[in-house]
């Protein structure tokens, strides 16, 4: 079994800046996949970024030049966000798509974490 722990969210300001962070643990033999999702109420959940284990990174239209998704080796996931707005404002999971025993592949999912911007 695998566990993703995310840390990180809370409450800012506009333009302000926080860091969400998403350990994965368990039995764990490669980490192909990594991406941040959320979810506002109302809405449907959407990708936000991704980082695939080459290195190459994905971040929708809204959120270049704000957020920054990263990796350790120690399969961590970072997302840097910069100059918040208001509509950042959401439940943000971490997901990750695991190669375990036997070469299966699972995708997990984190447990969510807030996100508040206020105007």
């Amino acid at each position: 079994q695998v566990q993703l722990v995310e840390s990180g969210g809370g409450l800012a300001q506009a333009g302000g800046s926080l860091r969400l962070s998403c350990a994965a643990s368990g039995i764990i033999f490669e980490i192909n996949y990594m991406g941040w999702y959320r979810q506002a109420p109302g809405k449907q959940r959407e990708l936000v970024a991704s980082i695939v284990s080459g290195g190459s990174t994905l971040h929708i239209d809204s959120v270049k030049g704000r957020f920054t998704i990263s990796r350790d080796n120690a399969n961590t996931v970072y997302l840097q966000m910069n100059s918040l707005k208001p509509e950042d404002t959401a439940v943000y999971y971490c997901t990750a798509d695991v190669v375990g025993l036997r070469a299966s592949k699972t995708t997990y999912w984190g447990q969510g974490t807030q996100v508040t911007v206020s105007s």
